[in-house]
């Protein structure tokens, strides 16, 4: 389990990304890239992190899922994922 201050960081520039995304795009647009510059620097979604959510583990993370490898395995071994089996050959 990551840290709560590092998980809390982490919506916080989410919430900060999604509310200025609308307000980046239009000066990307108008290649206005001074105003650009005064915008917090939490607001670029290039400094998001991809992180489980139930964990906050920011390795082993698994997009199609928003699990890491971890809690995944252990939800699937108990059946919690809907599609998934256990492979045997």
């Amino acid at each position: 389990m990551a840290k709560l201050s590092v998980i809390a960081r982490q919506t916080k520039r989410e919430k900060l990304v999604a509310n200025n995304a609308a307000k980046r795009k239009a000066l990307k647009e108008a290649g206005d890239y001074a105003a650009l510059d005064k915008l917090p620097r939490n607001a670029s979604p290039v400094r998001l992190k991809n992180r489980c959510k139930l964990t906050g583990r920011p390795k082993g993370y698994m997009g199609k899922f928003g699990v890491c490898r971890n809690v995944f395995r252990e939800m699937a071994s108990a059946g919690k994922i809907p599609g998934v089996t256990k492979s045997s050959w």
